[in-house]
């Protein structure tokens, strides 16, 4: 056999294994992706991040039955008013984004939704690099396609980092206001909301004058789109709580 028949098969081989590798891994994270359709996702890389870097980790998952209405009306006032219709991606928000961060591009504005924000937050790791931004588009297209609206939301409200090592809705309500959240009340609700943003940085206890403020203005949103037929269809999924 020549040296150039050798090289051929040699590539042939490789490229033959990088194929069953590819299909492998894509099999794998799509049944990964369909399971937690169903099943709460392990311990994220943000949360194993913030428990290495020694800021605890303080979770609690809880079916979305067990999370306040208010607390699912508190978040997408303050995080995505638009959840409710869109496909994943708001787009005027994100070109809005993109536009002030060019003016402004040492005070970043992000444009995600809840659902980028799940996705990015279950699947991936936090920063800003070209190939994480991918991958959230990514699986965003994947958790709106086999998880629904109820679904994402119900994650999100598990995995999101609501203070400095609490994780979660459940967490936070213990955390801040010793209930569980099925009881959160609608000015709860509002201050959990408003530390999502920067979570280390804005504190409900003691409770800072921007988390205070925030808080109203969120609250002032949620009256506005509490009457939205979308939005009563996800609110109907969650507990009652408290106003």
């Amino acid at each position: 056999m020549s040296k150039k028949e050798t090289k051929t098969g040699f590539w042939s081989r490789f490229w033959q294994i990088c194929k069953r590798v590819f299909l492998i891994l894509f099999v794998s994270h799509l049944v990964y992706v369909i399971l937690l359709r169903w099943v709460d996702p392990p311990i994220t890389i943000t949360q194993l991040t913030n428990w290495v870097q020694g800021n605890g980790l303080n979770r609690d998952y809880v079916d979305r039955t067990d999370i306040s209405a208010q607390a699912m009306l508190a978040v997408m006032a303050s995080e995505d008013q638009l959840f409710y219709e869109h496909s994943g991606f708001d787009w005027e928000r994100i070109q809005a984004a993109m536009r002030h961060n060019e003016r402004r591009p040492n005070k970043i504005r992000g444009g995600s939704t809840i659902s980028q924000q799940t996705a990015k937050n279950v699947f991936l790791w936090q920063g800003r690099s070209y190939v994480r931004k991918g991958l959230e588009l990514y699986f965003t297209f994947l958790i709106e396609t086999f998880w629904g609206k109820k679904r994402i939301l119900e994650v999100y409200l598990n995995v999101i980092e609501m203070g400095r090592g609490v994780f979660g809705i459940e967490a936070a309500a213990r955390t801040y206001f010793k209930k569980p959240a099925s009881r959160l009340n609608r000015q709860e609700a509002a201050m959990i909301a408003a530390v999502l943003p920067s979570p280390k940085r804005y504190k409900i206890k003691p409770l800072s004058n921007y988390v205070a403020g925030r808080s109203r203005f969120i609250q002032t949103q949620m009256s506005f789109i509490a009457p939205l037929p979308g939005v009563q269809e996800l609110l109907r999924s969650g507990a009652p709580g408290t106003y």
